[in-house]
């Protein structure tokens, strides 16, 4: 079963991305890190989800060579910090989480936010190009974009974002931002795609959970694998990580997707970045 967690998409330049990822965001210490990215990776885990502004890339890296499994076999991700952006200090601080990750490329790297303006925007975005058409990145993209920042970016992107990660769960359903990625060829990734654990007693959860017999946060990620999502998961739990896998022999019908989008109330668990200009 934990298996199927190594299915992939296919992002718009032709790499793969595995379906469901493993978040590093906010856990408590650093042997934990280590730990957990190990066991999420032993358990079935492919795609590994890590930020500078996270503080454990050395750990997630470390976890990632202590897990035994090959490099090529593991997508990783990690983004650009809001104090680095600028095309000067973008490549420093690439190489700077390059080193920390002890890896020879990075799978995937976002800009973390639209914070800094459109010029700093532009001008990390070309540096970011010169690093994939170096071969240290494999794929771009961008994470808190709304619309107009996207449009804005494909005005002067000659390399075209292959991913916006934004939050996402049925408290906060994106109705404008999720479908205007998927419409030009942007995977859309969800973040808080447990609702930090927020709603796990929402009446409507509940009642599917017990449909479907299944835990809360299953259905949660069931939920976005049907609409065509990537979602990242996360647990400081290491006996609930091969649960967060078993999400891929269960479908639910239509009419209980409908309810659970129906539970969209606009909900930010994090920040609002449509409003950053």
């Amino acid at each position: 079963m934990a298996l199927s967690a190594a299915a992939t998409r296919v992002l718009s330049n032709g790499r793969h991305i595995p379906v469901v990822g493993f978040g590093v965001y906010e856990l408590p210490d650093s042997l934990t890190t280590t730990n957990l990215v190990k066991s999420a990776l032993q358990a079935g885990y492919r795609h590994i989800d890590t930020a500078a502004d996270y503080g454990n890339e050395l750990e997630t890296g470390r976890g990632i060579r202590e897990s035994g499994i090959p490099r090529e076999e593991i997508f990783v991700t990690t983004k650009l910090n809001d104090p680095d952006h600028g095309y000067d200090k973008t490549i420093k601080a690439f190489h700077d989480s390059l080193g920390k990750l002890g890896l020879g490329y990075i799978d995937l790297y976002l800009v973390h936010s639209p914070n800094g303006g459109a010029k700093l925007r532009q001008e990390s975005w070309q540096a970011m190009e010169k690093l994939y058409h170096d071969g240290l990145i494999k794929s771009l993209g961008v994470s808190n974009y709304g619309i107009h920042h996207l449009r804005e970016l494909m005005t002067y992107a000659q390399v075209l974002p292959t991913v916006n990660q934004i939050e996402l769960h049925p408290w906060q359903t994106q109705p404008q931002i999720a479908p205007y990625c998927q419409r030009h060829g942007i995977q859309v990734e969800a973040y808080s795609s447990l609702a930090r654990g927020e709603k796990a007693t929402d009446p409507i959860l509940q009642t599917l959970a017990t449909k479907y017999n299944r835990a809360w946060f299953q259905i949660l990620i069931r939920w976005s694998l049907q609409h065509g999502y990537i979602p990242l998961t996360k647990t400081a739990t290491d006996s609930r990580i091969p649960l967060n896998l078993e999400v891929f022999n269960f479908t639910i019908v239509e009419e209980d997707m409908k309810a659970l989008d129906d539970l969209n109330e606009d909900l930010h668990l994090e920040w609002d970045p449509t409003v950053v200009a």
